[in-house]
């Protein structure tokens, strides 16, 4: 399923988490990891000659040519083929068309980067891959201080559904996962307080709302057991982020896979939905797929 992995790269030590669990996708499906690193263009001045702004994107291009070279190397040391890349340009474009231009079939990158400017940058530049990558996007929370450990894989997928195309499909990408390591899928409908007011909501209106959750997930864990994995259902009320990011602390979820384009899970603008808040807050990788 996922023959060519593209990590961007932004050459901090948080970088390590998006990385380790690359090579860890790596590993399982026997993928070619991709690194990449995109040196931003546009925002020196635009009276700047060819010299000085060669000289002042220098030290970014060093950085560049480094932190790839990081990644290759770790991932041939952990057996795997592997390439790099550094580009000028708009990060999240850079991404984008790099991912066309080689097919690749995942893009795995950290949510933020560096501290202060930068780190803003990044996650901008993550929640847009996001929002506009044609392929799945696993998204690692980075962290300078965490450990860049992923253990033996994935044992507990957590799989939220609002019944929409968009979860149907990350279902389908979750249970893929999954079956390569003999994970168990929980899915899980989130009643929106956000939208219906539950507290005086008659029982004539609540009871449909639960019903159609309830078919939702129950439609999501026949799909996983006809592909023979084990399955657990839940169905909780209140605002879809937190309890959906509460629920995979519960369970202890080690992933977490996600529709981007949906209705309580995912909105036509990833960008303030449901799908985005979880990924800037999740203490665990989000798999995301449009």
């Amino acid at each position: 399923m996922f023959a060519t992995l593209l990590v961007p790269t932004d050459g901090s030590d948080g970088s390590d988490a998006a990385i380790a669990h690359a090579i860890q996708y790596g590993q399982t499906y026997g993928a070619k990891i991709r690194a990449l690193y995109v040196v931003e263009t546009g925002l020196e001045p635009s009276d700047l000659t060819d010299d000085q702004r060669d000289a002042l994107e220098a030290p970014s291009e060093r950085r560049g040519r480094e932190s790839t070279i990081e990644v290759t190397n770790r991932a041939e040391s952990a057996g795997l083929e592997a390439a790099r890349e550094v580009r000028e340009g708009v990060p999240y474009r850079e991404i984008l068309s790099a991912a066309v231009e080689s097919g690749d079939d995942l893009i795995a990158m950290g949510t933020h980067g560096r501290r202060g400017v930068d780190r803003a940058r990044l996650g901008s530049t993550t929640e847009r891959v996001l929002a506009l990558a044609d392929v799945p996007v696993l998204s690692v929370r980075l962290d300078e201080d965490a450990s860049p450990a992923v253990d033996d894989g994935y044992d507990r997928i957590v799989v939220p559904t609002d019944g929409s195309d968009a979860a149907e499909r990350a279902a389908e990408t979750a249970f893929n996962v999954a079956e390569r390591y003999d994970a168990t899928v929980y899915t899980v409908y989130v009643l929106d307080t956000t939208i219906y007011d539950l507290e005086d909501a008659p029982r004539s209106t609540i009871g449909p709302l639960r019903e159609g959750g309830e078919n939702a997930i129950q439609s999501v864990a026949s799909m996983a057991e006809d592909r023979g994995l084990e399955t657990k259902t839940a169905v909780r009320r209140g605002v879809p982020a937190d309890e959906l990011l509460a629920y995979a602390s519960s369970v202890d979820a080690d992933l977490l896979a996600m529709g981007t384009r949906g209705q309580a899970v995912g909105t036509g603008d990833l960008l303030g939905s449901t799908t985005a808040r979880v990924v800037r807050r999740s203490p665990v990788p989000v798999l995301s797929v449009g």
